[in-house]
């Protein structure tokens, strides 16, 4: 029976799909508590969670003294990149320097913020308090790409300042 005669002769209300499973693209079945492909904010929240493992566990081994990884373009060019200073911030966030992180790299606060809501999230969407992720329109892509064209650029100027060349 096709899809169409399906939803004709019930009226739409059913979806054809058992009750502990989900509809993906293409017209398959995943079942319920099967593993889904995350969102984008998702797997950042996930990369940024890692990074903050990171930094805790390395300011727990080293104390906040030891090898500091250094920026590869400002170690080939002179000139720092957007994200430099960052493994500085985040470590100093870890270790409760909110000083020292701010002045490393204040958009730390940014991306902390980001992955503190993606954490409460993703809690909230495996505990099943919130539907799944959607698709987002062409639209809300531009503005987020648009968003962190800025926050790059202006955290570009700010690195660019600290370190005098502007």
């Amino acid at each position: 029976m096709r899809r169409t005669e399906r939803r004709e002769r019930d009226g739409g209300m059913s979806t054809g799909i058992p009750g502990n499973a989900r509809a993906r693209a293409g017209g398959t079945v995943q079942p319920a508590g099967a593993w889904r492909a995350r969102s984008v904010p998702e797997q950042l929240g996930v990369a940024g969670l890692g990074a903050a493992g990171a930094a805790i566990a390395y300011q727990a081994v080293s104390g906040g003294e030891g090898l500091w990884l250094p920026c590869p373009l400002r170690a080939l060019t002179g000139v720092p990149c957007p994200l430099c200073g960052m493994t500085s911030a985040a470590t100093g966030l870890a270790a409760g320097d909110l000083g020292a992180a701010m002045a490393a790299n204040p958009f730390v606060l940014v991306l902390a913020g980001f992955t503190l809501v993606m954490l409460v999230l993703m809690a909230a969407r495996a505990a099943g308090r919130i539907a799944p992720p959607a698709q987002w329109p062409a639209t809300r892509r531009r503005q987020s790409y648009w968003v962190a064209a800025v926050l790059a650029a202006a955290s570009w100027a700010f690195q660019l300042h600290r370190f005098g060349w502007v």
